[in-house]
């Protein structure tokens, strides 16, 4: 298994592993997760790294329906600016590659924001460490696996 999938079982922390066949094809990798598991999307969070400052990297987890709100990443984490940090750095420093960053085991533990969303569900998914492998688990367990706080991180999904 992946080093996020070993991170909660050595926690003894509640959790259910989704395995599904990753289409490469894919242009989204949550979208996909939450079609392939039969989940509400609001349920599936995607797991991304930030630069604050241009400097220290930090991870927001947000819903897969949503898009990070740069301005309320920047808030929670005492920052002014925030920025995608660089793919190769994302890689390198969490051991993960694109599109399968999980919030767990990670190569080194970085902040952690949740967004506040999550709350309101039992449950939650996020990325078990690699494409077509989903952790479904509490917030609060997430909270404490990663040493994270809840915030507001996404902007309001868009109005068509």
């Amino acid at each position: 298994m992946t080093p996020g999938i070993n991170a909660a079982r050595k926690a003894s922390v509640p959790h259910t592993i989704h395995e599904y066949d990753h289409d490469p094809a894919s242009e989204s990798y949550g979208t996909e997760a939450a079609e392939k598991t039969g989940v509400d999307p609001a349920r599936v969070f995607k797991t991304l790294v930030v630069a604050i400052d241009g400097k220290e990297l930090v991870v927001a987890i947000v819903p897969v329906t949503t898009m990070l709100n740069m301005k309320l990443i920047a808030r929670a984490s005492g920052g002014k600016k925030a920025g995608m940090a660089d793919k190769q750095l994302v890689e390198r420093t969490t051991g993960y590659v694109l599109g399968g960053v999980s919030p767990l085991g990670q190569r080194k533990q970085l902040t952690t924001f949740i967004d506040d969303s999550a709350l309101g569900f039992d449950t939650i998914f996020v990325s078990g460490g690699r494409r077509g492998l989903e952790i479904e688990l509490a917030p609060r367990d997430l909270a404490h696996l990663t040493k994270g706080s809840f915030a507001p991180l996404h902007s309001p999904p868009h109005q068509e």
